[in-house]
């Protein structure tokens, strides 16, 4: 009887893709494309059937093809991702980059650019107005293969929003393998192409680019003068501090101002350290936080006195947060209550200021006795604390952070222990 059964089953499989395979066929595209959405429910099986869509001549028909092969979203799909960003419309080629992505950070398909469809121009655009903080995580491997489909995109995309998208998608995946087309892409006449190029160069952090950006330091797009001083910034590039010091003094804008002392405090070199004490009892808040920074991170111990006097003082959370960033690096580490450290670590439970202080630990915790110190809080502290925290360790733990996480890792909290885990992967790989 059961055997009976299971040739009923095959049976009706064999209809059922006949009748599949009768739709690809049709010449009406909308049934073509319905035949491809009801193979995608077959998963990973039904590839063979649906690749030959992707030479379909109705770019709706390729469209649909390219989203189910990528909702699917398992490894088997790269070849045939890789083969839809050699199409010749830029809608496919987003959606073929963004199912790449959604390989190696899953859910970016439903949050990427091809995500809006109902109004594919205004959304296009919209998107790239945002700023993309996502990145896979450090110990991902992305296939070589992958990043060189996507990096062509940049200077070969169908146009300027296939290139843009490309650039991020290079970013997200730490792609450095492409940074000499997101290098190409920084001369590109398109802003979008050159805002998002400036954005994947500040996730990949290659040094050698910095000398690249210069040129954007005075271009007329603000957005993209901004995101060029920040990531001069990022680089550590301490040849454009001369530039970056012109800004700050003659730039009209408040923004660019804030910049570009933001960009000289993540440099820091020791001779800036007078035009941090100049803006540290400054009006804007914006550029008391940036002097306070610039001033920890040189680290002369003769400004710790007016630091703590400034911190005390200080009303404003964005500011009070760098200062205290800026007394810990100027040598304080104590772990009591109301300590700039401690403060640090319980802003991390607050979702308004997790990001800043989640930054200010990871790169206080690149030094041995303060990432020491913090592995206290990892014991103790709330489940918001001891989740940012394994972040912070995820990017900054050396040999010594492993004991930590490993019994973190066990944590019955079960967010906690799966973001102590995560971690431990990284670090692990890190210091192999």
């Amino acid at each position: 009887m059961a055997r009976i059964f299971l040739l009923l089953v095959l049976a009706l499989s064999s209809i059922g893709y006949a009748a599949f395979a009768q739709d690809l066929n049709s010449d009406k595209p909308k049934e073509r494309s319905r035949a491809i959405a009801d193979l995608g429910k077959q998963g990973v099986s039904a590839f063979p059937q649906i690749a030959p869509s992707l030479k379909d001549v109705d770019v709706e028909v390729r469209k649909e093809a390219v989203k189910v092969i990528a909702e699917i979203g398992t490894q088997e799909a790269i070849p045939l991702l890789i083969q839809a960003t050699q199409d010749n419309h830029p809608e496919v080629q987003i959606l073929a980059v963004d199912g790449l992505v959604n390989i190696y950070l899953p859910g970016y398909f439903q949050t990427g650019v091809s995500a809006m469809w109902s109004n594919f121009t205004r959304s296009i655009k919209s998107r790239f107005v945002e700023v993309s903080d996502e990145v896979v995580d450090p110990y991902v491997q992305v296939r070589p293969e992958v990043i060189e489909a996507i990096g062509q995109l940049i200077t070969g995309g169908m146009n300027a929003d296939s290139k843009a998208n490309a650039a991020r998608a290079v970013g997200i995946l730490r792609g450095r393998q492409a940074v000499p087309q997101l290098e190409e892409g920084l001369r590109n006449r398109d802003g979008s192409v050159i805002y998002e190029s400036l954005n994947a160069l500040q996730k990949i952090r290659e040094p050698d680019t910095a000398s690249k950006i210069a040129h954007l330091l005075n271009d007329p797009e603000r957005k993209i003068q901004i995101a060029a001083i920040e990531t001069t910034g990022m680089l550590r590039n301490q040849e454009a501090s001369p530039s970056l010091e012109g800004l700050l003094m003659r730039s009209r804008h408040k923004d660019v101002r804030r910049a570009a002392l933001g960009a000289l405090a993540m440099i820091a070199a020791p001779n800036s350290r007078s035009i941090f004490q100049q803006y540290a009892d400054d009006d804007d808040e914006g550029m008391r936080a940036a002097a306070a920074e610039g001033l920890g991170r040189i680290g002369n111990r003769e400004d710790v006195t007016r630091m703590r006097e400034r911190f005390e003082a200080e009303k404003k959370r964005a500011p009070r947060l760098s200062m205290a960033f800026a007394l810990v690096l100027l040598g304080d580490n104590s772990v009591e209550p109301f300590s700039p450290l401690t403060l640090l670590v319980n802003e991390t439970n607050k979702s308004a200021y997790r990001k800043v202080s989640t930054a200010f630990l990871t790169e206080l915790a690149r030094d041995q006795d303060i990432r020491a110190a913090l592995y206290r809080f990892l014991e103790t502290g709330t489940r918001d604390e001891r989740i940012a925290l394994c972040q912070v360790m995820a990017r900054s733990g050396q040999a010594d952070t492993i004991p930590y996480l490993e019994r973190l890792s066990q944590d019955r909290d079960a967010p906690v222990g799966m973001e102590a885990l995560r971690a431990l992967q990284v670090v692990r790989g890190r210091v192999r």
